[in-house]
């Protein structure tokens, strides 16, 4: 094949890697009823006068299945870092001990955990739109090309490979959460 439709493939092949490590990320914001400290990453804490990540003024341990304790680096940022909690609209009650700030993590109800198996496939089928949108791209760079009719089928033919494959992996980790979600 020519370099250039290797360049095209390769590229393509980055793009949708990045929709699955897109839709990986976007997952890990779907809590399954069990503790994790993922469920904090986008909490930010006044600490001197600017909005800081809670995972850079704490440590953030899981104890157990369903709580999560929130270990600050200076006591006096306990009361900043509830506040911080209660303003992510997180639907956590935090608690502290005069230590560390304490979450109970509420185990899901039926109706949310379908809610949140809705969301999980809405995410996958974005991540699916995501690769197919690359597919078509990369075939309407590979026609623009001057290059021969079977040159043109067989690139289109590997794009098409890769596309299986992508949208295969997208439903493996789709379905691998949906099991997560649903397991009480």
């Amino acid at each position: 094949m020519s370099e250039e439709v290797d360049l095209i493939i390769e590229a393509t092949e980055d793009d949708m890697k990045g929709a699955i490590s897109h839709l990986k990320k976007q997952l890990l914001n779907i809590r399954a009823g069990k503790a994790s400290p993922n469920m904090l990453t986008n909490v930010q804490v006044e600490y001197y006068g600017s909005m800081t990540p809670l995972s850079q003024v704490s440590n953030i341990n899981i104890p157990d299945a369903r709580t999560i304790s929130i270990q600050p680096y200076e006591k006096q940022m306990i009361v900043e870092i509830e506040k911080a909690i209660m303003n992510a609209n997180l639907g956590f009650n935090p608690t502290n001990n005069g230590e560390s700030v304490i979450i109970n993590v509420p185990p899901l109800t039926e109706e949310r955990r379908k809610e949140l198996s809705k969301q999980a496939k809405a995410e996958a089928e974005e991540a699916k739109i995501g690769v197919r949108n690359d597919r078509r791209n990369a075939n309407s760079e590979l026609k623009n090309l001057d290059i021969s009719e079977d040159l043109l089928k067989s690139a289109e033919e590997e794009v098409q490979e890769l596309t299986n494959k992508y949208i295969s992996q997208i439903d493996k980790i789709y379905e691998a959460k949906d099991v997560e979600i649903m397991s009480v």
